[in-house]
Parts: C-alpha cells; structure tokens; sequence
C-alpha cells in the first residue's frame, strides 16, 4: 500500500514539473521571439533530411560540414567521371532567385571534380555559367548527367542483400551438416518464417501441385522487405537510409511480381481477361480494358502500400520528436517521446506485416495466373 502511495505521488509529481515547464516556457515565449539570432526549427527540412536519398551518409553535425561517409559519384558526361561526393558537399552554397515565386533557393555548386556541376534537391546538374535557372522549384533550361552513382540507399541496397545471403548461408549450412533435426541459433528463429512463407503463403495461395517452384521467389521478397523494413528503422537516429521508403526500390518489386506472373500464366488466365466467362459479348469491349488495367493495377498497389507504410511511420515518429524543438522545451519530451516510441513500437509490426501481404499478394497474384478452369 505504501510503494503504491510513492508511485502515484512521484506521478503527480512529474505531471506538475510537466505543467510548470510548459507555464514557464509561455511566459519567454515573448522573450524567444525577440531573439532574432535564434533561427526557427525547420521540421520539413529535417524530416526530409532523414527519409530521402543522397549521395552522403550523414551520421552527426550540421547538414554541410558535419560529420559524413562520401560516396562516390559516377556521372556520364563525355566520358565516365568518378570523384568523391565531398566536393558538393564541401563545395560553395550559391544562392538564385526563383523567377516566379521570387524566393531566394540555394544549390550547392562544386569543386576541384565536380568544378560545372551542381547538387538541388540531391540531384545533379549541368552549371550554365556556374548557375541553375530556377522556376517555380524547378530547374529549367540545366540539363541532368547520367548519374549511376553510389547513393546511401544503393549502399543500404547492397548491405541488407549481403546481410540476408550471410544469414541464409549460414542457416542453409546448418541443416547441411546435422540434417531435419532440432533447428538453433539462427535456424530456430528463421524456420517458422520459412514454413509460415511456404505452406500460409505459397501453398495456400497457388495451389499444393505448383507452389513449389515459386518458394524461392515467395522467400526472397519475404525477407528482403521483411530485413530492409527493420534496417528503415534506423533512419529514426542518425546514419540511417531508408531503402524500402524509396518508391524506386517498391517499384522494381512489384516489376517482379509482375514479369512472374505474366510468365507463369497460362491459357486460363487470359481467357478470363479476353472472353470472361458468363460476360455477355457486348460488354467484351468494356470489359476487356477493364481487365487489362487490372494486370497493372495489383502491382501498383503492391508498390504504393509498401512505400507509404514506411515512409508514414518514420515521417510521424519524426514528427512527434520535433514537437520538442518547435516548443523550444524538453518537458513537451514527457508528451512527444512516449507517442513516438509507441509508434516506433508499431512499426516493427508493420515491418513484418508489410513484407507479409507483399509476399501473400503476390502469390494470391500468380496462383491467379497459374489456376486451371474448372469444369
């Protein structure tokens, strides 16, 4: 009774630090806002900052200057050129007056290699007399270079594939040498998701006499999303990139889900598209561009659900953590800290829900190309 006592009273206690905090931040509210040297928190710059591609890995510090990995950029220009991407982000900051909205807009321009070149919203222009012509937040009249270079979410790209190959191999040479025994390690935690992928997802969804060749594709997109989902949770603190929030990335998925599927079909499948059974023929015309904008469709919405999932989760976790800065008071931490970790919390839920319904859709989609009529 007495420990219960102590914790509601240290509980009314920090309600009431919480309450006098945010009184005392109300009072200098008027005295912040006459500072005119303290410059206002730009919570869409660092949210953005955090969840877009770019051609550093900013781990701590101001945004130009602090601490970072460059990458190499890789640009076609006449020729192959490779350089480091330090010379944009230690380059000059130029500042051009956008021609409609009137509004200062700074770029990076660079140095020594990248001397021609300069860096607007992480990508790369051709400098015309060492300027960008802006419009309306566009750059017109500056051409873009074929740019194949090394970003942070090719970097993130090519570290989960070698994480996810290290830990295949490693669970594949395990049943290589003890046989169907009790799995460990690393075998017992990935075995019910492997049998969970082939009989909830792959059997059930194409059929028990043509699931097995689709197996491998079905656990590959598995646990890519599933391992790269977990990786994204890493741009909520510095040095993260978040791959599965790229729609490049969702895209290039669900192009593969789709070429299995068009490759897998079979007469059935485009009977059903072409001369629907129990559709009366005037409606053929109707219902055939129908049908065909549906092959495109299942995809599509395979890559927009993956992207917004992640990218709303770490967009709203940021967002809350930013209530702090915009507050100027890190009592409103006692508000915003327990919401975000909440959310953070969520995630790893969707992390795995998400590569979930990817990789059942996805078979739901094939089984659909693959299914015999039934007579």
């Amino acid at each position: 009774m007495a420990r219960k006592k102590v914790t509601i009273s240290a509980f009314i206690t920090l309600i009431a630090i919480f309450c006098l905090n945010i009184a005392f931040a109300s009072t200098n509210q008027s005295q912040n806002n006459k500072e005119s040297e303290e410059k206002d928190f730009d919570v869409n710059g660092m949210i953005m900052h955090h969840i877009k591609d770019a051609h550093e890995w900013h781990l701590w510090g101001p945004e130009h200057g602090g601490t970072s990995i460059y990458l190499p950029i890789i640009l076609i220009d006449g020729g192959v050129k490779v350089f480091s991407s330090s010379h944009f982000y230690h380059g000059s900051i130029q500042k051009v007056v956008d021609h409609k909205t009137k509004l200062e807009v700074e770029f990076i321009s660079g140095s020594g290699p990248a001397k021609g070149y300069g860096l607007y919203h992480e990508k790369i222009y051709k400098l015309s007399n060492e300027t960008l012509q802006i419009e309306d937040g566009h750059v017109h009249g500056n051409t873009k270079t074929l740019d194949f270079s090394i970003t942070k979410n090719v970097l993130s790209l090519f570290f989960g594939a070698f994480f996810i190959l290290v830990i295949m191999a490693s669970v594949a040479r395990f049943y290589k040498k003890n046989g169907a025994v009790s799995p460990k390690g690393l075998a017992k935690f990935l075995e019910p998701l492997i049998v969970m992928v082939r009989d909830d997802v792959a059997k059930s969804n194409i059929g028990e006499h043509k699931y097995k060749k689709y197996v491998p594709y079905l656990l590959t997109i598995f646990f890519f999303i599933f391992f790269n989902n977990l990786l994204g949770l890493v741009p909520l603190i510095p040095g993260g990139a978040n791959l599965t929030g790229n729609i490049s990335v969702t895209l290039f998925l669900a192009i593969c889900t789709l070429v299995v599927t068009l490759v897998s079909s079979n007469r059935n499948y485009w009977k059903h598209i072409f001369a629907t059974p129990g559709v009366p023929v005037l409606l053929l015309p109707i219902m055939i561009p129908i049908e065909l904008v549906g092959i495109l469709t299942k995809p599509f919405a395979l890559m927009i659900r993956l992207f917004a999932n992640m990218t709303a989760g770490h967009i709203i976790v940021l967002a809350l953590v930013s209530i702090i800065f915009i507050n100027k008071n890190v009592a409103w931490g006692a508000l915003s800290v327990p919401m975000a970790l909440f959310i953070s919390i969520l995630e790893l839920l969707v992390a795995f829900l998400q590569a979930y319904l990817f990789a059942m859709l996805s078979a739901l989609f094939i089984g659909g190309a693959v299914e015999e009529a039934h007579h």
